[in-house]
């Protein structure tokens, strides 16, 4: 959450020229409805069912596509086993300072369910220490790791061609 997966595979599907999706604005189109009102109306295991079914559907299309996924969606079933055994698919995890993430997701919580009730930056980066504290072991099997600590999309993305090429 609020490491940049949108921005950064924007313009990196721009520079492969591939086609770029992003996984929350797919299953809001499938559902009809926001991720906000998803989570307030039918709870996070309904999310998380609707999020794998949605990935599969994604991933069954054969074009050449640079995917956001959620910041949770490899940690839940074996999406992320499944995402590694795929072939040509590879997986990159974009690693940010917890401080730098603090900072960036403060400042937009209201839009995002998970944390819209943390009232301070102290309560939301202890929420955000539990949560990469959890999540670490599946973000760690990614492909590639980028350490994105005070680098432009830019630079992330031109890391990421420098890892594929």
């Amino acid at each position: 959450m609020g490491s940049g997966k949108t921005s950064v595979g924007k313009e990196l599907a721009r520079s492969l020229n591939f086609t770029f999706t992003d996984l929350d604005s797919a299953i809001e189109n499938s559902l009809g409805m926001t991720i906000s009102e998803i989570f307030a109306s039918k709870g996070e295991i309904f999310f998380r069912k609707q999020e794998a079914e949605v990935l599969k559907e994604v991933l069954s299309d054969q074009t050449k596509l640079v995917l956001a996924t959620g910041g949770g969606t490899p940690c839940y079933g074996t999406v992320m086993q499944d995402l590694s055994n795929r072939d040509h698919t590879t997986t990159i995890y974009l690693k940010n300072n917890l401080d730098i993430l603090t900072k960036r997701l403060f400042q937009e919580k209201e839009h995002r369910p998970l944390i819209a009730h943390l009232e301070t930056e102290e309560l939301l980066n202890d929420f955000l220490r539990k949560h990469l504290f959890e999540r670490t072991f599946y973000y760690n099997q990614a492909d590639y790791i980028i350490n994105c600590d005070e680098l432009t999309v830019t630079d992330i993305v031109e890391n990421i061609l420098l890892k594929l090429f």
